[in-house]
């Protein structure tokens, strides 16, 4: 018997505010960007950062587990930040997050591994341009100066008193990754867009 139940369809946190963040684009003249990057898969891992399932985890997906604190480690499509010594997050594609699942849970075979789909959880901002840092810095207290947070750098940080995942990307101009947590996305979507009128 055919499935005839409605199908849902999906809707990102910011969908209604596409056009205002388009709109700070042109009114900043390209200083400052502001997009959504709406359902980036996102895998929480953790596992033993010295036992064989780092390794294997590493291998299946192509990269080695970052391992220093607040990096960043990037190969095509993936993205693996670290969150913790035993804890890292895998970004990939939309709608990949169940291949990454089964990827990570194979790689690890019989080794103690935690895997969760966290897709849903965060949306990401993404926030380039000249000014970028200087529009973050207003609402950030880390230094973003790039010697002390430059491409390939991440933290948990709060951003206009919103807990969020800082990623400064390693690609040439581009910028940062603001994943928050979608009950808090339109506020600080409102908060980005009022503290980007100055360079309007």
């Amino acid at each position: 018997m055919a499935d005839t139940a409605p199908t849902a369809q999906q809707r990102s946190p910011l969908a209604s505010t596409a056009h205002r963040l388009a709109a700070v684009t042109r009114s900043s003249g390209g200083t400052i960007r502001l997009a959504e990057l709406p359902f980036l898969a996102q895998a929480n891992v953790r596992l033993d950062a010295k036992g064989p399932a780092a390794d294997a985890v590493g291998l299946a997906l192509g990269l080695q587990l970052p391992l220093e604190p607040d990096t960043v480690v990037r190969t095509g499509e993936l993205t693996v930040l670290w969150l913790g010594p035993d804890e890292w997050l895998v970004v990939g594609r939309p709608g990949t997050q169940r291949d990454l699942e089964s990827r990570i849970r194979s790689a690890a075979g019989d080794e103690p591994v935690s895997v969760c789909d966290v897709s849903a959880q965060r949306t990401t901002l993404l926030v380039t341009g000249p000014r970028a840092r200087d529009l973050l810095s207003h609402g950030c207290a880390l230094d973003l100066h790039p010697r002390a947070f430059g491409p390939g750098r991440c933290a948990q940080t709060t951003l206009a008193r919103s807990q969020v995942v800082l990623v400064a990307r390693d690609e040439p101009r581009a910028g940062f990754w603001v994943l928050v947590r979608s009950s808090f996305a339109g506020y600080l979507t409102d908060w980005l867009l009022d503290a980007a009128t100055e360079y309007a």
